[in-house]
């Protein structure tokens, strides 16, 4: 009977490492690929949860945090936020106005490099978010195992 048990416990861990990649692979298609597609910046950080939830249902809480270090996260969110902001200040140095494209003639329409600092922001929009919802789901995942108010798991 405790063979059962072990290779229950084997299947979790190795069916959610087995989803992962293709978990993160889908996120990072959906961002680079929002400024000519349904989708984006927002959808695919949004997408980012799977990930977080894929590593905590695989291998736990304190596993979770030791992968996504809620520390790293808040710079890394506030480094997106701050390239978002230089981004759409690229109009004003331009002479043009805050968030205007102003590299829009470069590569072919439908190619991945194709909208100027459009996909640049939205690029920044889905790090940000990405880094913001990755926080936001390990806090309250963080409230699951927050001691009593007897100090008490």
């Amino acid at each position: 009977m405790k063979n059962d048990i072990r290779i229950k416990n084997v299947i979790l861990p190795c069916g959610c490492d087995a989803i992962l990649p293709l978990a993160l692979v889908y996120v990072f298609y959906v961002i680079l690929h929002g400024h000519l597609s349904p989708g984006g910046g927002f959808q695919g950080g949004v997408l980012m949860v799977a990930a977080v939830l894929l590593i905590y249902f695989g291998h736990g809480y304190q596993t979770t945090v030791q992968t996504l270090s809620l520390g790293f996260l808040r710079k890394t969110e506030g480094v997106a936020v701050t390239l978002y902001i230089a981004i759409a200040m690229l109009g004003v140095v331009a002479g043009a106005q805050f968030c205007q494209n102003v590299a829009f003639n470069n590569g072919a329409i439908g190619d991945l490099i194709s909208s100027g600092t459009i996909s640049w922001m939205d690029e920044a929009v889905g790090l940000n978010v990405l880094t913001g919802v990755a926080v936001l789901a390990l806090s309250m995942l963080g409230v699951m195992f927050a001691p009593d108010a007897d100090g008490k798991e």
